[in-house]
């Protein structure tokens, strides 16, 4: 292949739009698919939205809705080009596929650690709506191509306010961390023992992997925050760019892009809003505005108590993770994927 870098910006040019073009039409596809996946659970009267607890009535034709309308609006982005309403059409339709998978985070949680989904549907709705959410976005913005580099440039660091961020999505999930830690040693928190959180795990149904972690002094949660840590780090540090020298066949070369930043946007998209809005019903609760319930905890303070703290740890750190995928997306734009950094 030729070494002139204006053939080979056009090349990557020309590869780029051709990608660009299959994105626009997997999302016309996922539109139709999505609508006929609506169809049939709304012919079967399959419920496949919950609030409180209870299912939402004709939430399979919201569904229809969703999908017919991403369909038609990205036939005409096809043939008409992306013009503002159609940009703005896929926008609208993007974010209320965003809210269809707003659980799929708590899906992935639940079936990692061998327990069932509360709704089979509910949790394929989820899963198909997060892949339409990035077709859209994808679409939405196919027509602001970046210029690729030819070559793979050395990984970078994010900039140090990024990197402050990183560090207060650390911070906030210690005491989150502290409690749970607490329970899974048998010890004593918010006037409830671990013996007493075990028990509450086994009547809520928790599996066998579930309560073999915290029979072993672990918290399955902890984990799950440390690994998230290990994602936030992964964004804002040169590591996250390159397979370290610690991963077998696969040290040197770049990082797929896709492998962090899906996780992170999935994360960010869930616990940031849950946080947030948790936060402000524990706001509500400590003046006294709302009542909150006392649930398996023995009164409602231990409940704030609880609540504040994983709440704060939920908000800071969404929206840490948000700010960290921001810089990670920023500073790996345009470089060839799967080749070596050297």
């Amino acid at each position: 292949m030729t070494t002139d870098p204006r053939m080979m910006k056009a090349f990557w040019r020309t590869r780029r739009q051709q990608g660009l073009r299959r994105v626009q039409w997997a999302a016309l596809l996922w539109g139709v698919a999505y609508a006929g996946f609506g169809l049939a659970c709304a012919l079967k009267g399959t419920r496949l939205f919950h609030h409180g607890g209870i299912p939402v009535a004709a939430s399979g034709w919201a569904v229809t809705g969703v999908g017919a309308l991403a369909a038609l609006t990205c036939a005409a982005v096809s043939r008409h080009g992306l013009r503002p309403a159609l940009r703005a059409l896929l926008w609208t339709v993007c974010g209320l596929a965003g809210l269809a998978a707003f659980s799929l985070l708590m899906d992935a949680i639940t079936l990692m650690f061998g327990q069932g989904v509360d709704s089979r549907a509910s949790a394929v709705n989820h899963a198909l709506a997060a892949g339409g959410t990035f077709l859209l976005a994808a679409t939405a913005r196919s027509d602001r191509l970046l210029p690729v580099a030819g070559a793979a440039s050395a990984p970078t660091a994010a900039p140090r306010p990024a990197q402050l961020v990183a560090w207060t999505g650390t911070v906030a999930f210690l005491p989150y961390a502290a409690m749970k830690q607490i329970w899974a040693f048998g010890g004593t928190f918010a006037g409830t023992s671990g013996a007493e959180m075990r028990a509450i795990s086994e009547r809520n149904g928790a599996s066998g992997i579930w309560l073999a972690f915290e029979s072993w002094g672990l918290d399955a949660t902890m984990l799950l925050a440390a690994l998230g840590i290990f994602l936030l780090w992964g964004l804002v540090r040169p590591w996250g760019q390159v397979f370290p020298r610690w991963t077998p066949f696969l040290r040197g070369r770049r990082v797929p892009r896709g492998l962090p930043l899906a996780p992170a946007l999935i994360g960010a998209a869930t616990l940031a809003p849950y946080g947030v809005l948790g936060l402000g019903y524990m706001a509500l609760a400590t003046m006294d505005v709302v009542t909150i319930r006392r649930g398996d905890f023995h009164s409602p303070q231990d409940v704030l108590l609880v609540g504040w703290i994983g709440m704060a740890a939920f908000a800071v750190y969404g929206c840490a993770l948000l700010v960290a995928a921001r810089s990670y997306w920023l500073r790996t734009r345009g470089l060839p994927q799967g080749m070596d950094a050297t």
